[in-house]
């Protein structure tokens, strides 16, 4: 958080990763400082860039999916412990004093991802989880894992659209990426990754007929369409550096500041607390006014 009131205090333009800080009210006093300094500023909102997400946005462009019913996304892998293999990731992601957990870390780009391609989110009912107690640090010496590994979401967007979203460190892959996101709608249903996209149409979805008593003769896998690149796609971080430095030198139009910061870390707060109350809450709008 300091290394960001400085700049702005000073008048500089600030451009930073997410969250932007561990707790809205912080968020939110950075946001209100930039904006009575005049200061523009920018989050980072990467996935909105990902090759399979604008193809996606394209679909929903297009009138694809018709009515949209549901988006169901998955994150994760497995993060090795650091015994038997190196872990890939550094252990203050499994300290809560340090500031770590997937809640806070994932969360707040699932708001922009949900906001801007399906629908804003109204609502959160949210449970974590630490599946793995003990890991071992970049010397090798254990130490308490205390901070969530896996959390599973779901939120209620406008449109009526529901949406889950599962995020794990713990969780090995079976799917098609890292991150895949699969939308259901009336006439269509598409799944992306970072870089593909398939489709499946209403006049080509196939009839499934259950019977559990033969064998799956349907390879469902091969059943859908994938959508084509149609140009080249450069890097997410890139594109979105590029757009606001545009907005800071020619005053483009640009909508990922502070505030959509902000956003973020509301929602990670808000999961954090469904899971320690049990229950949904509401998400309410934020604004610059105090």
């Amino acid at each position: 958080m300091w290394s960001l009131r400085s700049p702005i205090e000073a008048g500089k333009h600030v451009y930073c990763e997410k969250p932007l800080s561990e707790t809205l009210e912080e968020s939110l006093s950075l946001a209100r400082l930039a904006d009575s300094r005049g200061v523009k500023s920018g989050v980072v909102q990467d996935k909105l860039y990902l090759p399979g997400l604008r193809k996606l946005r394209m679909l929903k462009d297009a009138g694809f999916f018709g009515r949209m019913l549901a988006v169901r996304g998955e994150f994760g892998y497995w993060v090795f412990e650091g015994d038997l293999q190196p872990t890939q990731r550094p252990s203050w992601n499994y300290r809560k004093a340090d500031g770590g957990g997937i809640i806070l870390d994932m969360l707040p780009h699932w708001r922009y991802v949900l906001d801007n391609l399906f629908g804003a989110v109204k609502a959160v009912s949210c449970i974590g989880a630490t599946h793995i107690p003990e890991r071992f640090d970049e010397s090798g010496k254990s130490y308490k894992a205390d901070a969530d590994d896996a959390a599973y979401a779901t939120f209620q967007l406008e449109g009526r659209v529901i949406a889950h979203i599962n995020s794990s460190w713990a969780v090995r892959v079976r799917r098609d990426d890292l991150v895949t996101f699969q939308v259901d709608g009336t006439h269509g249903s598409a799944v992306a990754g970072l870089t593909r996209c398939y489709s499946q149409h209403r006049v080509n979805t196939p009839r499934p007929v259950w019977n559990p008593d033969l064998p799956q003769t349907m390879v469902f896998a091969d059943q859908w369409e994938e959508v084509p690149d149609t140009q080249t796609y450069e890097n997410g971080f890139k594109l979105q550096w590029e757009d606001f430095i545009r907005h800071v030198v020619e005053n483009k139009p640009w909508r990922f500041d502070l505030l959509e910061g902000a956003k973020g870390v509301q929602l990670a707060e808000l999961g954090m607390k469904s899971w320690a109350e049990r229950r949904w809450l509401d998400v309410p709008p934020l604004s610059l006014k105090g």
